[in-house]
């Protein structure tokens, strides 16, 4: 294959990854606006598009003649351990984040006078369908047709910032997409690239999230509540940044190093 060949693929195949998001926008558009009216209309939408986006992820990747394992789809040994390791792994970074706020701030988590056991299942469902169509969205086809063609890091690079920017115009501040959108893009999408699968960060993803909503953390939603002593709000929003972005960087260079030390083995 000479050089211009190769360039030329490069750039049908980074049009591909567009337009595959592009499609992916817009299934989750047009869902979300058909269901809005429905009983449960997140839960129905977000189910409804995870399905149809798995379905064009199936599409680009016979498209391109892939593999179904080379965009981490398949099921195999190793799914459900990564994925209950990941889930650990979520949960106790929402763990030391909330231990570091309690410490470092005037920040109380009480029981929640208003949760039931219908809501925590409900969540729960919700949070699981939500990291299934993101990890579909962002660390299969994309991610790893991306790596393919450029290097790894660069491809990581493009998914984090088209990552960032949808959580943009979902209504997230800038503050916030660009750092906790931005560093749970760069752990699950190294996570996705180090296991070649998205079992590992959809478990995480799912933890992160459901875990933060049972300790209070999503609009003081949840199991607890998270209670800030008057006029200290800015403050205690600091210190929880701080909380995440150091649980963050734990498990970032948790991955690296564990992923560098199986290679070097030889072993998965």
């Amino acid at each position: 294959m000479t050089s211009s060949t190769t360039q030329k693929e490069r750039f049908y195949r980074s049009i591909k990854v567009l337009l595959f998001y592009v499609l992916s926008i817009l299934i989750f558009a047009t869902i979300a606006g058909i269901t809005k009216t429905l009983m449960y209309p997140n839960h129905i939408s977000i189910l409804v598009s995870t399905f149809l986006t798995f379905v064009l992820v199936i599409i680009f990747t016979k498209w391109d003649k892939l593999r179904f394992q080379e965009v981490g789809i398949t099921f195999e040994r190793y799914s459900l351990p990564r994925f209950f390791s990941g889930f650990g792994i979520g949960f106790l970074m929402v763990l030391l984040q909330a231990v570091i706020v309690s410490n470092f701030a005037q920040v109380k988590f009480c029981l929640s006078a208003n949760f039931s056991p219908v809501s925590i299942v409900s969540s729960l469902l919700l949070y699981f369908l939500i990291a299934c169509r993101e990890e579909l969205v962002f660390r299969s086809y994309a991610l790893r047709n991306l790596a393919y063609i450029m290097k790894p890091l660069i491809a990581l690079i493009i998914i984090t910032i088209i990552f960032i920017l949808e959580h943009v115009i979902a209504g997230v501040s800038w503050k916030m997409s660009i750092l906790g959108s931005g560093f749970g893009g760069v752990l699950f999408g190294l996570s996705a690239l180090k296991t070649k699968g998205l079992a590992l960060p959809l478990g995480l993803h799912f933890a992160w999230n459901f875990t933060q909503w049972l300790l209070g953390f999503k609009d003081k939603t949840g199991v607890w509540q998270e209670v800030v002593e008057k006029g200290n709000d800015q403050y205690a929003e600091n210190v929880a940044l701080i909380g995440f972005i150091v649980a963050m960087s734990i498990s970032i260079c948790g991955i690296l190093i564990y992923y560098r030390r199986q290679t070097n083995n030889g072993s998965h």
